[in-house]
């Protein structure tokens, strides 16, 4: 797989972001996602281009369209369970779809009408989103935020078996940028980082999900 590399913007500081805007290396029928598991799940997914029986369907699972974000939630890599980095690459009908079926993982006044409501809600939703902090590539918090998406029930089967388009094991990647920041050479991992420009979230598929 060819990886669109360079200056991605979300982590200068002279580039104002939108405070809720899902970016993410994406083409016109996919979305690159982004996820760390143990060695004895990640390599065979990245291996097989599927998720092995290892893989429990009846857990949430998390998607994340930031590298820097997963970057910050695996340590690179180097947090236990979390040592291998997958891109995933779903069809972007699949993202639309939990997208719409989601619910915002905390309640929000202006959305919901009362908590009760909100409850009931992210019972009977497959997808729930929540927005965090983008990083920097020192894992900084940024202003903006960085949209999380967890699948369960409906949402993970469909994630697994019918949206998953590539599985790609980007744990040298990670370590190689890693090096470069720690070295004290922005410029050189900034290059390295995957190109995440907006993604064209249009028809109100965020409606519900904005704070």
């Amino acid at each position: 797989m060819q990886w669109p590399t360079g200056p991605v913007g979300l982590h200068a500081a002279a580039v104002e972001q939108p405070k809720y805007q899902v970016r993410a290396r994406h083409t016109a029928t996919t979305l690159t996602v982004y996820q760390a598991y143990p060695p004895g799940i990640g390599r065979p997914a990245a291996r097989d281009n599927r998720f092995p029986a290892a893989w429990k369907r009846d857990r949430m699972t998390w998607i994340k369209p930031s590298f820097l974000w997963m970057m910050y939630r695996c340590g690179w890599g180097t947090k236990e369970g979390q040592e291998t980095v997958l891109a995933v690459e779903i069809s972007r009908d699949g993202f639309a779809w939990a997208l719409r079926n989601a619910c915002l993982s905390h309640y929000e006044p202006g959305l919901h009408a009362d908590r009760a409501a909100w409850r009931q809600q992210l019972r009977h939703s497959p997808a729930r989103v929540q927005w965090d902090p983008e990083r920097d590539p020192q894992l900084r918090p940024l202003p903006h935020r960085s949209l999380q998406l967890g699948l369960s029930g409906e949402a993970a089967a469909r994630y697994a078996d019918e949206w998953l388009v590539a599985v790609t094991d980007v744990t040298p990647l990670a370590r190689e940028i890693h090096a470069l920041v720690r070295s004290g050479d922005a410029a050189a991992a900034d290059r390295l980082l995957p190109v995440e420009p907006p993604y064209p979230a249009g028809d109100g598929l965020l409606d519900h999900l904005m704070p």
